[in-house]
């Protein structure tokens, strides 16, 4: 693929010389306008993107030229088919031609590369309006804004915000504080977001419902349901009257903590203000049932929906879905996805990674491949969770035999595995016995330097753990401080695991203690490992010595690990009674 140079990124950076803006004095015939103005700047037309440039090329040669809503019409057009590469050449074009330029069009310019996840360029923009002496506004500087967060450049925003106000460059609007606040919200700075909205509460611009919709919601993720309940009741006894919007980031919160009394005073609060729950409201409810295991309810709310006239989407239809998987009822989620289906409503490939997911964790690997072959059929591609989630089917049911071919065939699609897609590899290798080609992956990614982190040696020393290659996991985890990576406490609980397997277990004490002196606490899990451990072994007296010292913290006692330990331990027991000298 060709690669479209950008213009020089760098807000102090030098700009690229502009040909000066030409006017051909010729006056066009009439019949040349009539002919233009019919065909040749008619972006309605437009449906590829060779048809945009199609139309481009005839509008620079038209004399004379379109006007400037017309170019930046198209442009915009190829914006929305995310076309972005072009957007930058045929840009460049204008700016080379001396085809007119306006503050529109640098605007869209600015969105264009702040989608590309280039700001940096975006900012070069800047200097064009200077040069061509168009006035900064504030939606130029909202993109840039939104542009930054999107790249997670927070300080950069928040700098770049205090600089708009503090030297009155341009006077921020709703859309602008709710850019800053959305994506300060979303980064989890939810204290900043709520100062904000107490910040414009004091200005002039004051904040309105979808202001305050962005701070309850929030205020909602990070699970201060009250505090979003106040600042609830706060907008209303100020007039400020809630919408849909707030509504449903309220339900949202209220759903994900269990709330059920709460969301249903909230719709019928809803519906005596006439505002009705839309398709995204009903959907969140549907979400936080499903998520409850209540995935019945979920589907009785979806037929209400239709009941009432809100037509459920593929949204909804997956949460659905989705929910009838997690609780292995597959002819059910397949019985719903076919209904989808029927109504009209296609498939995405989340719906089919939903349902492929569901039946590879059921061991139904051939329903999953035949939903796999549909997906190129109904005109979607399988994405890399897609591959990934086949590659764990495969090897669940040891299917290790495919799993070769089906990775080929993920390569040829140009999809580079993720480090998600390298973690089940790695586990279904160790998994399956595969210890050889486990490391032989584990040692191209190391000379790949690809994905390298403390979830991939963890792996690789439970692997070795459970194949009977203790001392190679115990080089591994002894490798990590020298590589610069800090064992967690799942590596923690991984290496006492393998010391337990060998009856290390004073060993495996020795280690949690060190664990502890390292500032990795460990959690229940760690505990039932090593007690797990002291039942495998028949050590009844130092298990309740260490149960004693354990009484004092956090911990309890998993009956699973119990019942199976404590089973094997009695029939230690009886072996041991039955046994007779020889």
């Amino acid at each position: 693929m060709t690669r479209i140079p950008l213009l020089r990124c760098s807000c102090n950076g030098i700009i690229p010389s502009f040909i000066s803006f030409f006017v051909n004095s010729h006056s066009a015939s009439a019949i040349a306008i009539r002919d233009y103005s019919s065909s040749h700047s008619n972006t309605d037309n437009v449906k590829c993107l060779d048809d945009a440039l199609t139309l481009f090329g005839r509008m620079v040669r038209t004399q004379p030229l379109p006007s400037v809503f017309s170019f930046s019409k198209l442009l915009k057009t190829i914006v929305n088919m995310k076309h972005y590469s072009s957007v930058v050449s045929l840009f460049r074009q204008m700016l080379k031609s001396g085809i007119p330029i306006d503050g529109f069009i640098l605007s869209i310019a600015i969105n264009n590369y702040c989608l590309m996840y280039r700001s940096d360029c975006g900012f070069s923009v800047l200097a064009i309006y200077l040069k061509k002496g168009i006035p900064f506004n504030v939606v130029t500087f909202s993109t840039l804004l939104r542009g930054l967060f999107a790249e997670s450049k927070i300080k950069d925003a928040v700098n770049l915000f205090k600089k708009l106000v503090r030297e009155n460059i341009c006077e921020p609007n709703e859309v602008m504080y709710s850019v800053v606040m959305n994506g300060l919200s979303k980064m989890g700075h939810t204290q900043k977001t709520f100062d904000l909205l107490r910040v414009m509460e004091q200005g002039s611009i004051k904040p309105n419902a979808y202001i305050y919709s962005i701070a309850i919601n929030a205020l909602c993720k990070d699970r201060m349901l009250h505090a979003a309940i106040s600042l609830f009741e706060e907008m209303k006894q100020k007039g400020i009257p809630p919408d849909i919007v707030t509504y449903s980031s309220l339900i949202d919160g209220c759903c994900k903590l269990g709330q059920w009394e709460e969301v249903r005073t909230l719709f019928f609060e809803m519906v005596n203000l006439n505002i009705y729950p839309d398709v995204c409201t009903l959907t969140i409810v549907a979400d936080g049932l499903c998520k409850e295991g209540k995935v019945e309810d979920a589907e009785e709310v979806m037929k209400h929906m239709i009941e009432k006239g809100v037509e459920p989407n593929v949204v909804t239809y997956n949460v659905i879905v989705d929910g009838y998987c997690l609780r292995g009822q597959m002819d059910r989620a397949r019985r719903l996805f076919d209904s989808m289906i029927n109504k009209g409503i296609g498939p995405n490939i989340f719906s089919y990674d939903i349902l492929i997911n569901g039946y590879c964790k059921k061991k139904k690997l051939d329903e999953a491949m035949h939903l796999f072959h549909e997906i190129s059929r109904n005109g979607l591609k399988p994405s890399i969770v897609t591959y990934s989630t086949i590659l764990k089917g495969l090897f669940d049911a040891g299917r290790t035999d495919i799993v070769q071919k089906f990775f080929a065939d993920m390569l040829s699609m140009g999809l580079r595995p993720n480090l998600c897609t390298n973690c089940i590899l790695l586990r279904g290798y160790f998994q399956n016995g595969l210890v050889e080609k486990a490391m032989s992956l584990f040692h191209e990614l190391e000379r790949k330097r690809e994905d390298i982190d403390i979830e991939l040696y963890t792996i690789i020393i439970d692997g070795l753990c459970k194949n009977g290659q203790l001392d190679k996991a115990r080089a591994f985890f002894e490798k990590l401080s020298l590589i610069g990576l800090f064992p967690n406490v799942i590596t923690y609980t991984t290496i006492i695991n393998g010391l337990c397997l060998e009856g290390l277990l004073d060993e495996a004490k020795d280690m949690l203690r060190e664990m502890e002196h390292n500032g990795c606490s460990p959690n229940n899990c760690t505990y039932n490992v090593i007690v797990q451990g002291f039942l495998k072994c028949g050590k009844f007296s130092e298990m309740n010595t260490f149960l004693k010292k354990m009484s004092g913290r956090d911990f309890s006692f998993d009956a699973e690990i119990a019942s199976n330990g404590m089973a094997e331990a009695e029939n230690m027991q009886l072996e041991h009674c039955l046994s007779f000298p020889s």
